[in-house]
């Protein structure tokens, strides 16, 4: 499977990109972890958005956000794969692209983040470290996390 990766602002992005971003986002963050909160945070308007599809089918995604929005530093965030794609890598891949366009977007060389504690080790793999303490966000546990380059 040969994806389409595209990476866009919020201005470039259709109303059918826009609409299947946040269909897959409220399937996987609201259904699936059973989570009420608000996903239209008005993040999306200042961000760079980062999907891999195939055909017209969204299969994973992140939000970039710059420095100053949600941390001072630049932040990765929305990270997502569709349930019909997880176990074949590709968040490997989509956290992979979204360092290098977060590096190179924002000219920084640190990105923190706001991990579901369960996806600790994952983000570890990349170079992420652990920061300050626990916290429950939305009813889930989560951790702050730093990536220096």
């Amino acid at each position: 499977m040969e994806l389409n990766w595209v990476y866009k602002t919020f201005e470039e992005l259709t109303t059918n990109e826009l609409y299947t971003i946040l269909e897959l986002r409220s399937e996987v963050f609201i259904v699936e972890q059973n989570c009420v909160y608000q996903d239209v945070d008005g993040k999306d308007k200042k961000s760079f958005h980062l999907m891999a599809w195939n055909g017209d089918e969204l299969v994973a995604y992140t939000r970039i956000v710059p420095p100053g929005i949600s941390f001072s530093e630049a932040s990765i965030g929305r990270v997502i794969t569709s349930p019909r794609y997880r176990g074949l890598g590709i968040g490997i891949t989509l956290l992979e692209k979204s360092i290098h366009h977060t590096l190179e977007s924002y000219q920084t060389n640190k990105i923190r983040i706001g991990a579901q504690l369960y996806l600790k080790k994952f983000y570890e793999g990349f170079g992420f470290i652990a920061q300050g303490e626990e916290f429950l966000e939305d009813g889930i546990p989560h951790i702050e996390m730093l990536l220096e380059k």
